[in-house]
């Protein structure tokens, strides 16, 4: 079985706890009031993912909820060591969360030189604040990431549907990557 390590970055309150809590089926009694990530979070968990065709398969995650205070920089080279993957959740409403979310994708994405199948952008509707799914005026290099909308409230399972579609992307990239590997020794 594989596993997966899938970082989750973002602006602070864009959701990235929310959504890593609903896909890992973790419940916390934190209530309604928001608490920061300090640091990082480590959620370990199975899931399903959609393979290749209608092959469904079960892979290992290590899902990374890192903060999203730039105080915490220093950490982020340790962070993204061995990353297969790299979630990136913003807040459309918040209109400084489409500049900044240029920053995350030069810090984590660039730098590590990751595939957009790697990549996936969520575009995290909280509660109350209605799903627009139109254009987002998204930076060229943002635009060619895969993306979608969340809204946990009303379309909760398309979310688990799409991250599923995202680590069966993962599960094939590493398969890939491993069955190179063993050529090369062949050879």
């Amino acid at each position: 079985m594989f596993k997966a390590k899938i970082l989750f970055i973002g602006p602070t309150e864009s959701g990235k706890t929310v959504l890593a809590n609903f896909l890992s089926d973790t419940t916390e009694t934190v209530g309604g009031e928001y608490s920061p990530t300090q640091g990082v979070r480590i959620l370990e968990f199975e899931s399903q993912n959609e393979g290749s065709g209608d092959k469904y398969s079960t892979c290992e995650v290590e899902l990374w909820d890192c903060a999203g205070d730039f105080k915490f920089e220093s950490c982020w080279p340790a962070i993204m060591k061995d990353s297969n993957g790299v979630v990136m959740v913003f807040n459309p409403d918040v209109p400084s969360h489409l500049k900044e979310i240029e920053t995350w994708h030069s810090m984590f994405i660039s730098s590590q030189g990751m595939q957009s199948s790697q990549c996936l952008l969520i575009a995290h509707h909280k509660p109350g604040s209605g799903t627009e799914e139109g254009r987002l005026p998204l930076a060229a290099h943002l635009s060619r990431l895969p993306l979608i909308h969340s809204n946990l409230e009303e379309e909760p399972e398309d979310v688990r549907q799409a991250f599923r579609r995202y680590l069966g992307n993962i599960m094939n990239t590493l398969s890939e990557s491993r069955e190179r590997e063993e050529m090369s020794i062949i050879t």
